[in-house]
């Protein structure tokens, strides 16, 4: 029998060999299609039951393979799944087209929708029904047979582009090993991180000395401890240019395809550029309003931005007589200035911030906030042995959620931080069936001398996936597609983002930031300056992440067609935010994942939309304190638990009383300031 065709609630990762996965899928896709056949033979009039709510439940064995298979390819993946993925994203993209321009389907979804007036539909039945109609005119529904054929063509396609992208920034981030066998390499480096460096070289096979890799927990501290230049050149350089050498794992034609194909694809469904068809969906709704929120928030932090930046190179020279501030030395010195005017680094803060406390503290801040309590249990199968497995509860034991915890690199795993879903939220017959979720991330891994001590931004970054966890975790709807994180993609990093801003409160902070050796809460005068430190180069953090909106938009807002060297053009959209010189041998794009890979194409600039969410928000518990019980059973009720239910600027006016205003995110940034 293969497991993941029987009827499974956790999935039974135990069971599952690689070779069931294709099979699975191709009978999963054979059960799906026969489900939709009974709906476009039904011989009974459309109804918003026989034909819309029909489909939403048509092909769930499908997306639940779907998931535990994807999920793997991210977290625990081997060639063999790799190549697997290779042969059924063609699949199921052909599968996703087969629905979408399947015309008799869509003239029974359309003869619900035409009557939409009459049915006196409840609000998430109305948006079902939308978003029902959307997937299939915003797909090709109405397109002559020779246009929905090439739109066919170019969703096969992109869907094999994007995974071999991903492929090759996974493989070149996996090939490259710096090892050291000169400890003076090291100098500046704290002894948690060379011990870490030391087990690394052990673990590829070397007897001695120390490996540096682009993995994030091995990267991140050598750019920002290590005095040797040289090594720091060749390692930024390394990591810059992923995907960007001219060999096998070269993606630079696979970005001018994936942006070629896009805009293609949107022309042919009437659209000006891919950006004009995304952001449709999105409450930002036109390019030309995230071209005007990226330039606002430009405009009042690229003054700030260039100060800072002119204060770091001046630190920079007077310390060391560093002439010209390279990429390579950003990190190094942001470390040392930000030591001087604040005395604070991360090896102060990382005692108070072992994995496991801080596991417990978001687990605390969210049983103050929504009643939530998490119980660690063994009998849930796992991927992995590092995955730690929860049951979650509310106050009075009712059944909340299961959620998987994956917390350290691994070659099979990609880098970055995430959260995925194994089984999504909804109502079934009465039964209100609830989620599986996951949070993956990629932390410093324990040593034989320290345990797992993390960075304060890898404690903001666990909060930060964590709230994507409770968006997933505590959905409450109807429909598995509006559920949880089912959001609009500017709308869903909110829960994310908020989560952050508990990491910097004494408050939230003495409930689980405790010293690993003394047991000592964290002092006041260290939580202080983490708030004091807070806006420390913001304005260069910013522009950073408006460079990265401003160069997905200029991808896909558009028209790509006579692009042809990906570096430069990459060099024109960075122009108005560089403040580092340029170097020739890397290139950002190559290695973008989230817009040639993730979903995250047209949709970049959400990050800072969302912050200023989440500042306008979070401004709301600090007036009324930030464990208070009722707004954070508002935030509960109409964002957490609602999901895609109703537009997001309806659920925030409702949980917030008003639109949220930019001023929040900038006076929290301290760009407000002048002079």
């Amino acid at each position: 029998m293969n497991p993941l065709l029987e009827k499974f609630d956790a999935a039974p990762f135990s069971k599952i060999k690689n070779e069931h996965f294709k099979p699975a899928f191709l009978q999963a896709m054979d059960d799906a299609r026969a489900e939709i056949d009974t709906i476009t033979t039904n011989p009974e009039a459309p109804s918003f039951e026989n034909t819309v709510e029909a489909l939403e439940f048509a092909g769930y064995q499908l997306d639940r393979i779907s998931s535990v298979f994807f999920n793997l390819n991210s977290a625990e993946t081997n060639e063999e799944i790799q190549r697997i993925a290779q042969e059924v994203s063609p699949l199921l993209s052909e599968f996703s087209n087969d629905i979408t321009l399947n015309t008799t389907l869509f003239e029974r979804v359309k003869a619900v929708y035409d009557q939409n007036d009459s049915l006196n539909l409840t609000t998430e039945q109305q948006t079902l029904l939308d978003k029902k109609y959307k997937s299939f005119s915003r797909n090709g529904a109405n397109l002559p047979e020779e246009k929905k054929k090439r739109l066919r063509e170019i969703d096969a396609e992109l869907a094999k582009l994007k995974l071999k992208f991903g492929e090759n920034v996974l493989a070149e981030t996996n090939k490259y090993q710096m090892h050291l066998t000169d400890e003076a390499d090291l100098d500046g480096l704290p002894e948690g991180e060379k011990e870490a460096a030391s087990q690394r070289a052990k673990a590829k096979g070397k007897d001695h000395g120390w490996m540096i890799t682009l993995d994030y927990p091995s990267y991140v501290p050598f750019m920002k401890y290590a005095k040797n230049r040289t090594l720091r050149k060749k390692l930024s350089l390394a990591f810059g240019s992923k995907g960007f050498h001219g060999d096998e794992l070269d993606n630079q034609e696979n970005v001018l395809r994936i942006a070629h194909l896009r805009h293609e694809r949107a022309q042919l469904l009437g659209y000006e550029t891919h950006a004009h068809f995304v952001l449709e969906e999105r409450m930002a709704e036109t390019p030309e309003k995230v071209h005007d929120f990226l330039n606002e928030l430009l405009e009042k932090a690229k003054p700030a931005a260039q100060r800072e930046f002119q204060q770091l190179e001046g630190f920079a020279r007077e310390l060391d007589g560093i002439d010209r501030l390279e990429k390579w030395d950003g990190s190094y010195y942001s470390e040392k200035l930000k030591k001087k005017i604040f005395n604070l680094d991360d090896e102060q803060l990382k005692p108070y911030f072992k994995l496991e406390n801080v596991i417990t503290g978001v687990f605390k801040v969210a049983e103050k906030l929504f009643g939530l309590q998490f119980e660690e249990v063994f009998d849930i199968e796992k991927y992995h042995e590092e995955v730690k497995t929860y049951r979650v509860y509310d106050l009075k034991k009712n059944f909340i959620s299961i959620f998987y915890a994956d917390f350290h690199p691994r070659p099979g795993k990609r880098g970055g931080a995430w959260m995925t879903s194994y089984k999504p939220q909804f109502m079934v017959d009465g039964n209100n069936v609830r989620p599986h979720i996951s949070n993956v991330c990629n932390f410093t891994p324990s040593t034989p001398s320290k345990p797992s001590l993390l960075t304060f931004n890898e404690v903001t970054t666990l909060f930060h996936e964590f709230g994507h966890g409770l968006h997933g975790m505590l959905a409450n709807t109807i429909y598995p597609s509006l559920s949880g994180t089912s959001v609009y993609w500017d709308f869903v990093e909110l829960p994310s983002q908020i989560m952050e801003n508990w990491c910097y409160e004494r408050e939230a902070l003495e409930l689980f930031a405790e010293h690993y050796e003394t047991g000592e809460i964290i002092p006041m005068e260290l939580i202080q300056k983490i708030k004091d430190s807070a806006t420390f180069q913001e304005g260069m953090a910013t522009l950073r992440q408006l460079s990265f909106g401003l160069l997905d938009m200029a991808w896909h807002g558009t028209d790509p067609t006579g692009i042809t060297d990906v570096k430069k053009y990459e060099q024109q959209a960075f122009e108005g935010t560089q403040l580092y010189p340029e170097t020739a041998e890397t290139c950002m794009s190559t290695a973008f994942s989230h817009i040639f890979q993730g979903g995250y194409s047209s949709g970049y600039y959400s990050y800072k939309w969302a912050e200023v969410l989440d500042a306008d928000a979070f401004a709301f518990f600090k007036e009324k304190g930030i464990f208070n019980q009722e707004i954070a059973t508002k935030f509960k009720e109409h964002v957490l638990s609602k999901g895609g239910t109703e537009k997001p600027m309806v659920l925030y006016k409702r949980f917030r009383g008003a639109e949220p205003k930019v001023e929040a995110l900038l006076e929290r940034a301290g760009l407000l300031k002048t002079g």
